[in-house]
């Protein structure tokens, strides 16, 4: 229903990613994790050919806790992480203000692996949530008694994920209506996949943080020399559901 009439629709399709918490009844479905970035101001020449990036490869260090790069057209690096990654109350931003702690945070890596940068000006930073499920698996559902269907709990990986899922709710909503058979992508496996809920606060929070700080400790251990991956990472995807 809006302010001019209501709308009244076979089907409704929910695809609100990170802000399903917002819905009524939805808090605990996918947890809000937050994403951020930065970019730096534009780069010389003379930095390109110190550091010898020269194919804009997209760049990732595969950490525990990673961050990822790219090199942009206009010669900057931008650089993203999780930096504070959960809310109490899996609460969201509306703005995309990224809190100061995650931009030294983002700006540390930075310099890390290129520090030549140490000087060069932060332009922009930016945050957004990304929605995760308890096993961390995406899913897509049509739900025939109650007209709702949905997808999502993409975990960041929703660029090319977001496409299929949207053919595959195209193909069980013509599939409902009667006009298509099941086809190949109704049959995926993601398709009416079952996650329980996350926990209620404050284990949500402590959960996430926790998480993180034992990811962190891992990375450190392994950038220490460690050889073999760290305990304390194992134990951290067993709990978090990522293993």
């Amino acid at each position: 229903m809006t302010a001019t009439g209501t709308v009244s629709a076979r089907f409704v399709l929910r695809a609100t990613e990170g802000f399903t918490s917002a819905l009524r009844g939805e808090k605990r479905s996918w947890l809000p994790m937050n994403s951020s970035m930065i970019v730096t101001d534009p780069l010389p020449r003379s930095f390109w050919d110190s550091v010898g990036w020269a194919g804009r490869e997209t760049l990732g260090d595969m950490a525990h806790a990673y961050m990822y790069a790219q090199r942009t057209a206009d010669d900057r690096i931008a650089l993203g992480g999780r930096g504070v990654p959960y809310k109490f109350g899996s609460r969201t931003d509306n703005d995309g203000r990224t809190a100061q702690q995650t931009i030294d945070q983002l700006r540390e890596i930075l310099v890390r692996f290129f520090p030549a940068s140490r000087d060069v000006g932060i332009a922009h930073a930016w945050s957004g949530v990304l929605g995760v499920p308890r096993d961390w698996c995406s899913t897509v559902e049509l739900d025939r008694v109650s007209g709702l269907g949905w997808a999502g709990g993409y975990v960041g990986s929703g660029v090319t994920t977001t496409n299929l899922a949207g053919r595959t709710l195209r193909d069980l909503v013509l599939r409902e209506l009667g006009s298509r058979d099941g086809t190949e992508l109704t049959a995926l496996p993601w398709v009416g996949h079952q996650v329980r809920r996350w926990e209620p606060e404050p284990l949500r929070w402590i959960g996430v943080h926790g998480m993180y700080a034992a990811y962190h400790a891992a990375d450190r251990q392994e950038l220490a020399g460690r050889a073999t991956t760290s305990p304390i990472a194992r134990v951290a995807d067993v709990i978090s559901g990522r293993h």
